[in-house]
């Protein structure tokens, strides 16, 4: 873990503490997470949630000072079943829809549900290991919703989401998309672009020898990255800037939001005047639209 001071960043903006990310669904079935720079680089605390028995163990036993992974299937408070699928990344507490899932090429068998689990959920503003709440990470197959609505309090200061949305549910009762972007413009938070997009074929290319054009599927799902309302600077506070900027610029390699966070952190006197050039600098070059 290298210290603190040998990030430029974290040194030009000097924030009050580390970044608080929170995790829901933080099995790491689809690769790294997001933060894992910042989290390899001390610069973040990392609190995640995981129902699975197997991966909470897993997670602790990799775990580092600053992370901390609790058994709590995160939701809107009330009993629920675990629909435990053939695949565990359609593990879900909503069922899956067979009808959806034949849609598409190999969906009926990896939707196979082979155990159902009844499962307690808690209302994520009802969590008390959550102090602090910078960014949210959701990867829960259909529960966005209810954890955003369940979460209001506590999400009041985050400055950035990440979260899965569907574009075609194969879950009965998921919200799509649209649902969940206008759940979360209500709180406050503008999309900023997808991180992943998943395509996926459709069952019918399955017959004969047919190769569907991979460039040319339907869009299933995507992991979708929100920020805090970033169109003036009084909405969000100096000290909330500078946490979007040490997101955008180790999560996301944003560096045009990271300028913008600067600008507007160096409007309000949360930053010196010369903290633009520093980034600039610590670029290696003039950042350009061409």
């Amino acid at each position: 873990m290298l210290h603190l001071s040998d990030d430029e960043l974290f040194t030009i903006l000097r924030p009050e503490r580390l970044t608080a990310i929170v995790d829901i669904g933080a099995n790491p079935i689809d690769g790294d997470p997001p933060y894992k720079a910042m989290l390899e680089r001390g610069l973040c605390s990392v609190l995640g949630f995981e129902p699975s028995a197997d991966a909470i163990r897993r997670l602790n036993a990799q775990k580092g000072t600053t992370e901390c992974y609790l058994p709590y299937a995160i939701g809107d408070g009330n009993e629920h079943t675990l629909f435990v699928c053939e695949a565990p990344g359609m593990t879900s507490l909503l069922e899956p829809d067979p009808d959806r899932l034949d849609l598409f090429y190999g969906f009926r068998d990896l939707g196979r549900i082979n155990r159902r689990i009844p499962t307690s959920t808690k209302r994520l503003d009802d969590v008390q290991e959550i102090v602090e709440l910078d960014l949210l990470k959701l990867d829960v197959q259909g529960s966005e919703l209810a954890i955003l609505r369940s979460g209001q309090k506590k999400l009041a200061h985050a400055v950035a989401i990440q979260t899965e949305v569907s574009l075609i549910p194969i879950y009965r009762d998921q919200p799509p998309l649209g649902v969940i972007d206008s759940e979360l413009r209500e709180m406050g938070f503008l999309p900023y672009g997808f991180v992943e997009m998943k395509l996926w074929p459709l069952s019918s290319a399955a017959a004969g020898r047919y190769v569907p054009n991979e460039s040319w599927q339907p869009m299933i799902e995507g992991d979708l990255v929100y920020i805090r309302d970033f169109t003036r600077a009084e909405n969000l506070t100096g000290e909330q800037w500078k946490q979007l900027a040490l997101i955008a610029h180790h999560c996301y390699e944003a560096t045009d939001l990271v300028l913008r966070a600067l600008d507007m952190a160096i409007a309000l006197g949360a930053v010196g005047s010369e903290a633009r050039a520093q980034y600039v600098k610590l670029l290696g070059h003039q950042p350009s639209i061409s």
